[in-house]
């Protein structure tokens, strides 16, 4: 039997945190689906195929790996791929109260799939896209804290959008 792993998330735009957590993902099922959400109580900087086409870029060398974006309960995306696992990367304790109210809400939906937490490593932790953003906005380097391409595609975005800060 395969083991289905899904690592959902907005990745808007994806870190090095995030690229922590799915390689250390892939190495705990046969198959990890990355599941770009739409999520839209958030407004991202990028359009849903730009973030797939991001992660399928940075991820490609990982050979279990897939990348699917969803616009449903993560749950009914969980049972539709037949995964087992659900993975969920914590930074901290704000992670933690968040996944902990996520997880007893996902479990009353489906209790036979599990959810595993993978702590950031310690100098990726205090990575979030959000802060990416905000940086790239002010003219800040964001290079320690994405991809070198992503950094690009951030910083292309901010002046594309007339975003640039002082």
């Amino acid at each position: 039997m395969t083991r289905i792993g899904v690592y959902p998330g907005t990745f808007d735009p994806i870190t090095l945190g995030h690229i922590d957590i799915i390689r250390r993902g892939a190495k705990l099922v046969d198959r990890l689906v990355i599941g770009v959400a739409t999520n839209p109580s958030k407004s991202p900087m990028f359009t849903l195929a730009e973030r797939r086409e991001q992660i399928m870029r940075e991820t490609a060398d990982i050979a279990n790996v897939d990348v699917v974006d969803f616009d449903e309960l993560l749950m009914t995306f969980a049972e539709r791929l037949g995964a087992t696992v659900i993975v969920r990367g914590l930074r901290g304790a704000g992670d933690f109260e968040y996944e902990f109210q996520m997880t007893g809400m996902n479990r009353a939906l489906n209790d036979d799939i599990e959810q595993v937490f993978l702590m950031a490593d310690v100098a990726l932790q205090p990575i979030a896209s959000r802060l990416v953003k905000e940086i790239a906005v002010y003219g800040g380097d964001i290079r320690k804290f994405v991809p070198p391409a992503v950094a690009d595609d951030v910083v292309a975005r901010v002046k594309a959008n007339g975003l640039k800060g002082q």
